[in-house]
């Protein structure tokens, strides 16, 4: 946790404070790294390489500065994905933690853990609501190509986060 935002507003506080994430000062090579500029998207079988995720817990508006560093693990970005967070509600790959933790715990069919974080905030089941059929449909595919392929069902062309 960077500590770059309002604390009140930080999710990854609130799931450390609940027991369901731990912070961590360094990372492990077997962690998956949430990093919104990865060259490489989540996929389910990703699953089989990591023991953990870890969600960088930064501002947006830092980002780009804060994923200079390079963190050690298996860095993945995730998919188009709606934010249900009131700051940033239904815009495209504007995440809390929470949910782009959450998103990625989907994606890798891990539901029940996504939905007991989830749980833990007021708007949790708008993130889930906004993107359930995204999520369904990311959890099947095997490759970058797949989620292209899925990102064109939906209308969705521009993932780059850079052009956010």
């Amino acid at each position: 946790m960077f500590k770059q935002d309002d604390p009140k507003k930080c999710t990854a506080a609130k799931l450390v404070k609940f027991g369901i994430a731990t912070s961590v000062r360094n990372t492990s090579s077997k962690t998956l790294i949430l990093d919104p500029f990865a060259d490489k998207v989540i996929l389910r079988n990703d699953r089989l390489d990591v023991d953990s995720i870890t969600g960088i817990d930064c501002s947006w508006e830092l980002a780009q500065k804060t994923f200079v560093r390079k963190f050690s693990g298996i860095a993945r970005k995730l998919p188009p994905l709606f934010a249900g967070n009131p700051v940033n509600y239904s815009k495209l790959n504007k995440l809390t933690t929470v949910e782009a933790m959450a998103g990625a715990l989907f994606i890798m069919e891990f539901d029940n853990l996504a939905h007991e974080m989830l749980n833990k905030f007021k708007w949790g089941h708008t993130f889930y609501d906004l993107n359930k059929n995204l999520l369904e449909d990311y959890s099947k595919a095997n490759s970058q190509e797949e989620i292209n392929s899925i990102l064109k069902d939906y209308g969705i062309y521009d993932i780059s986060v850079e052009n956010q």
